[in-house]
């Protein structure tokens, strides 16, 4: 009788069915174990062993019930555990001892066997047991760990939590670093000036920062870019062509349709892939190395690593490789002017900066990418990759996409134009035959002449080759289009927007205009740095006085001077190349071999001067001479005479007064000026003169801007610079100055979209703006309907070039991640150039609307001879395959020719075309359809 499930007791523990278990208990299973069936594993070992005699087997099986006789479920589990060696048992038990049962139970051996079996059983039970407890109290400890080893996962997992949520309210954006002071920034960063950070800190912080790079996003593979290709409606049209001739059996006409399509978009691929790598060049701008401070040890280290924390050096030549809010700044200039669009290199501060509001008001910051002109400094990081100032614009350029060009658009357009129209009439043509009753198979052959006829297949050839004809003629005036359709689109073009900085001007800076102490002016010809220009005085009395005026103030800017220049490089600050380049023009040569210097004062953001102590070498008394440059109101305060001639005279409040009007009549100009003087003492200085430096416009600027006026283009200044500066550029290269305003990039910041758009055609000068102002002010052009042009060539203006319907890069001082995001790049930098590109435009337009009309002609007087002939049931006079040979044999060569037309100056004396007319007009087609019926 089998025992019911009710009946178990219940178990003392589950044991669990791992590999470890099994190995531990050999009576591991899938049911569960309990201590009271152990009487029933014991007795199935003892009854399955070899008996002495089937007395004790059978006293074995009759003493296993007694063992626990209490528990009729262990004894049931004894009786079912091996059923046939306790029945065999019982019954020898009942044929060999019925007669004599009394002597058998009290036979001495008996029971003594009994006792003995009795002894063994309980042992091994007690065994069993204790091997049971101890699997039981071993799986408990191993359970209890794995909640253990499970709870502390889980406090684990909080803690890098909050240690991650405390790590992120330490970081900073880089206007709040230059806010606060270089002790609370590294104090909120959490590091030492002197140990930085350690190197588990820093493996922890990239865990949650990233490393200091850039992530280009790969884009599509080069087999979809090449698939992509084919969704030209014209290119559509031209397979339809292709599937037309398959079906008429004319496989030479489909072989060399197919043949067209591919050359077409085979180049179509080439240019478009050339022109998708602006993301990759701007992650040319950050450094492979760095020397970073870790763990007390200067390191020299990849700046990929960097975390915010770091503590960072930096040197003449090197490029900052994240944006450091710099603690230490020793005469630290750096060139920014590929950042924030300034020619001057930035001086460097460590004092806070109360309410920054562009990127040149943070003095006390060293950006991303930008390059470390002379000095030295250190600083801590505080932010890095695409959380950098840098790394903004890298994420303005992902998210910008370049436009369709106009003539895109046009062909587009005129592609669907050409399929409805098609469909029309081929609908309305095979509507009239079956209203006729003619068979269903003529007008099927009649349709598909219908529709090779309405397609022109050597549009899209010509079209390609009138492009290319057109960057090979641009390429001979030094302009490099990257895209076909680019060439035209100079010819829509109706606003010009251009950067200052290397565009309109050099980026070099110039003395243009002397004023000595006693009243002599001087202007200076000639830019860049080398000695192509000169001299010319302008107010003399004694023209040898002026020139000894003019020769000792020129004197002190050659010694007060780190820079040099060879050949036409210049090594050093701008600013002190332009005093060697203005000395040079004044035939100096050789000054500085005259003087021996004994000590230098650099220049620095507080004192705005330099000054040095020498000796002439060649003099006996060997007397000390300071020679001193700087700030004006700096200067002055440290002279107490002017030179007047050969006469030393006390620098009076009307002399200074006068000194202060002449500065500002240049700085209006747009020019800065700084002052000269040298004399015995830094507290008893000769004041000599100031000279005017400015970064002057280009050769031809001003005459090529008044071309595009005429043109009916207009320009507009876009510029980092103050507004002063930008002004006078203004007014140095043309712009309407008297009629156009002026607009800041904080002024954008205030006004809504809407406002800007009302406003922004009436701005001819826009300042102190940043590449994100400069993306809003395109915007907001191409929002009223105008096609924009946007010069350039530093990475401040990489992004607003990708958004422009043209982008215009230069090619001799342009970076590479401008160049890259352009559409046109101007090999010799010449703003003329811009000029020859739109009448080329123009003129390409001009050809390609007449071979269309030319092309359009053909089609209209096969399509109106068809139709006739259905009309009045004659037949077909024109199949497929001759006018597939009429489009593309006939019509090629003289269409072709269209293309290579001159540039007809009528044409180029008109205004921009209207990018919205559409290439093809209705009254366009009626004129063509009423010809061609006559």
């Amino acid at each position: 009788m089998e025992a019911s499930p009710a009946a178990r007791p219940q178990p003392l523990r589950e044991l669990p069915q791992t590999q470890n278990d099994r190995q531990t208990s050999d009576n591991a299973s899938s049911e569960p174990c309990y201590i009271d069936d152990v009487t029933a594993t014991v007795a199935e070992k003892v009854t399955a062993a070899p008996v002495v005699d089937r007395l004790e087997t059978m006293t074995t099986a009759t003493t296993v019930r007694a063992v626990d006789g209490n528990n009729p479920t262990a004894m049931r589990a004894a009786d079912e555990s091996n059923p046939t060696a306790v029945t065999a048992a019982d019954e020898e038990l009942t044929d060999a001892a019925a007669p004599a049962t009394l002597q058998i139970t009290t036979d001495e051996k008996a029971v003594a066997a009994a006792a003995r079996v009795s002894e063994v059983i309980e042992n091994e039970i007690n065994k069993e047991k204790e091997v049971i407890i101890s699997v039981t109290s071993h799986m408990q400890i191993n359970n209890d760990d794995k909640d253990t080893k499970n709870t502390s996962k889980k406090q684990q997992k909080l803690e890098n939590n909050k240690i991650i949520a405390e790590h992120e309210k330490m970081w900073l954006t880089t206007k709040e670093a230059s806010a606060i002071s270089a002790e609370d920034v590294v104090s909120r960063l959490r590091v030492g000036f002197r140990s930085g950070l350690s190197w588990k800190e820093c493996e922890f912080r990239r865990q949650i920062t990233g490393y200091n790079e850039f992530s280009v996003h790969q884009g599509d593979p080069l087999w979809k870019k090449y698939i992509e290709q084919f969704r030209n409606p014209l290119i559509l049209l031209l397979l339809a062509s292709a599937v037309v001739s398959v079906c008429m059996k004319q496989f030479d006409d489909a072989f060399s349709i197919t043949t067209a399509i591919i050359i077409v978009v085979t180049v179509a691929f080439i240019q478009e892939y050339r022109s998708e790598k602006s993301l990759e060049a701007l992650t040319k701008l950050v450094p492979p190395t760095c020397r970073c401070l870790r763990e007390e040890q200067l390191e020299s280290m990849l700046a990929r690593s960097l975390v915010p924390g770091d503590i960072v050096y930096l040197s003449t030549g090197d490029r900052v490789p994240a944006d450091i809010r710099l603690f230490e700044a020793i005469d630290l200039a750096i060139d920014e002017s590929s950042f924030t669009g300034e020619t001057e290199p930035c001086m460097k501060t460590t004092e806070l900066v109360l309410n920054p509001m562009s990127h040149t008001s943070m003095k006390n910051i060293a950006f991303m990418g930008t390059l470390v002109r002379c000095g030295n400094g250190k600083g801590v990081v505080v932010n890095t990759g695409e959380k950098s100032e840098f790394g903004e614009l890298f994420k303005l350029m992902q998210s910008e996409e370049a436009p369709k060009t106009p003539l895109q658009n046009s062909m587009d357009i005129l592609g669907t134009q050409l399929s409805v129209y098609s469909f029309f009439i081929i609908g309305l043509i095979m509507m009239l035959g079956w209203i006729q009753g003619r068979p269903i198979l003529d007008m099927f052959t009649i349709g598909v002449s219908l529709a090779v006829a309405a397609i022109p297949e050597g549009l899209p050839i010509v079209v390609t080759v009138t492009l290319a004809l057109g960057v090979m003629r641009m390429a001979n005036r030094k302009a490099i289009v990257k895209k076909l359709p680019t060439v035209e689109t100079l010819g829509c073009v109706n606003i010009i927007c251009s950067d200052k900085t290397g565009t309109i001007t050099n980026n070099e800076m110039t003395v243009t205009t002397i004023i000595t102490s006693d009243g002599y002016y001087a202007d200076v010809s000639g830019t860049g740095y080398n000695d192509q220009g000169e001299v010319h005085l302008l107010k003399s009395f004694s023209s040898d006085q002026a020139k000894q005026a003019i020769y000792n103030l020129l004197e002190v800017g050659v010694i007060c001077n780190n820079a040099t220049i060879n050949g036409d490089t210049l090594q050093g600050q701008p600013t002190e190349g332009a005093l060697l380049a203005v000395a040079m023009k004044n035939r100096m040569y050789g000054i500085s071999d005259k003087y021996l210097k004994l000590q230098e004062y650099p220049f620095s953001s507080e004192q705005k001067l330099m000054a040095v102590k020498c000796v002439n070498k060649y003099d006996d008394v060997k007397e000390e001479i300071y020679f001193v440059k700087g700030a004006l109101e700096k200067v002055l305060k440290q002279c107490t005479k002017y030179s007047n001639g050969n006469e030393r005279l006390l620098l009076s409040s009307k002399k200074e007064q006068d000194i202060f009007t002449e500065a500002y009549e240049i700085g209006r100009k747009g020019l800065r000026v700084i002052a000269l003087a040298k004399g015995d003492s830094l507290q008893d200085l000769v004041y000599l003169g100031l000279v005017g430096i400015c970064d002057p416009p280009k050769p031809f600027v001003r005459e090529s801007i008044e071309q595009l006026y005429n043109c009916g283009v207009k320009v507009k200044l876009v510029t980092g610079d103050a507004q002063e500066t930008a002004v006078a550029i203004g007014s140095m290269i043309g712009l309407d100055m008297i009629h156009g305003q002026t607009m800041s990039g904080q002024q954008i910041d205030n006004m809504s979209d809407h406002q800007l758009k009302a406003m922004v055609n009436n701005v001819s000068v826009f300042y102190r703006v940043t590449p994100r102002h400069k993306l809003t002010i395109i915007k907001a052009l191409q929002s009223n309907g105008n096609v924009v042009g946007m010069t350039g060539d530093g990475v401040n203006d990489s992004v607003a070039l990708k958004k422009a319907d043209i982008g215009i890069a230069m090619g001799k001082n342009g970076t590479d991640v401008c160049k890259e995001a352009s559409d046109m790049i101007l090999v010799d930098d010449d703003f003329q150039t811009i000029v020859a590109a739109i009448e080329e435009g123009k003129g390409i337009f001009f050809n390609i609307r007449n071979f269309v009309k030319f092309q359009l002609s053909t089609s209209i007087a096969a399509l109106s001879l068809i139709a006739l002939a259905t009309i009045f049931r004659i037949p077909n006079p024109l199949n497929a395959m001759q006018i597939l040979w009429i489009n593309i044999i006939m019509d090629g060569p003289p269409a072709q020719s269209l293309a290579v037309e001159p540039v007809d100056k009528d044409v180029v004396k008109q205004g921009p075309r209207n990018v919205k007319t559409p290439m093809i007009t209705k009254t366009l087609v009626l004129m063509f359809f009423f010809q061609h019926q006559l």
